[in-house]
């Protein structure tokens, strides 16, 4: 039986988070004043006092959910991963899990990311909506056609499970196509309260800004493989690792399709470390054969 451990992303925060931990377990202590230090601003502060809206903050959100996830990880004694994967953000914890990134090193480059997908997104206004119960092979071919015959930006941007995947793109390449998905048969196709249009090509001004970050960051040969968004397969070379966290930007997050491989490598538990059960509850839609626990 091959255990793996998975991260979640954006939108698991909550006001309140990793209070507990702060109090309880000197270790925890630490890592989150070594957070405040690194970030420059007290982190810990907004997680534990901060209302739902300071946390929705992308420059406060990614460090808080990563902060939580690692913090929580670390705090499973009998941690020991067969394999790895995080869902976009996530990606990062899951290569402090297996040693690919040290601590500090990884909450820098998660601090770098966020600030220049918010200029990215305060450069054009952009949005993202999740579309239920319709193929993915149907939500790529509408985006195809809102894109060609409109010239909007709309492209698949997460594969969660299933018969749910996130499309993102302009606002209006979005409107277009929701209403199209409704008319091919989707259950919902419904605009999210996102700052902007991650994992798509609106992301691009954000790329030159991390791809020099993680050149200049020393990544180690992994403990484990890493099963990363855009490769949705076991991933041990540090070069391939850099680019690919480097091309997730902009491109999708094949969460289905790496849950897959991890299976079809042996997988048969997951534990989700971090805030929240999104994680969870999506592995369960992608095979309800697997054992799920979380620890947060």
């Amino acid at each position: 039986m091959k255990h793996a451990y998975i991260f979640p992303g954006q939108g698991s925060q909550f006001p309140g988070m990793g209070k507990e931990h702060y109090e309880n377990s000197a270790f925890a202590k630490k890592l989150f004043e070594q957070a405040n230090d690194v970030l420059g601003f007290r982190i810990s502060d907004i997680m534990f006092n901060g209302t739902e809206e300071d946390l929705k903050q992308t420059n406060v959100t990614q460090p808080a959910v990563f902060l939580h996830s690692v913090i929580t990880y670390r705090s499973i004694e009998s941690a020991s991963p067969d394999m790895v994967a995080g869902h976009s953000l996530g990606e990062f914890s899951a290569l402090v899990a297996n040693g690919t990134l040290s601590f500090d090193d990884a909450l820098s480059l998660v601090s770098i990311r966020a600030k220049a997908m918010q200029k990215a997104c305060e450069m054009t206004p952009s949005t993202m909506a999740a579309v239920l119960a319709l193929a993915d092979d149907k939500v790529e071919a509408i985006c195809a056609e809102v894109q060609s015959e409109t010239g909007e930006i709309v492209v698949p941007a997460n594969y969660n499970c299933p018969g749910q995947l996130v499309i993102s793109g302009s606002i209006k390449g979005i409107e277009i196509a929701c209403e199209r998905m409704k008319a091919a048969g989707a259950k919902r196709a419904l605009v999210l309260p996102v700052g902007g249009a991650f994992h798509s090509p609106l992301m691009e001004p954000a790329r030159d800004e991390l791809a020099a970050a993680i050149g200049a960051t020393k990544f180690h040969t992994p403990t484990c493989a890493v099963y990363q968004n855009v490769a949705a397969k076991a991933v041990m070379d540090k070069e391939e690792i850099k680019q690919n966290l480097i091309d997730q930007l902009t491109g999708a997050v094949r969460w289905t399709q790496s849950v897959q491989s991890m299976i079809a490598d042996g997988a048969s538990a997951f534990t989700e470390a971090g805030p929240g059960k999104v994680l969870q509850g999506l592995v369960l839609k992608i095979d309800k054969a697997m054992q799920v626990s979380g620890v947060s």
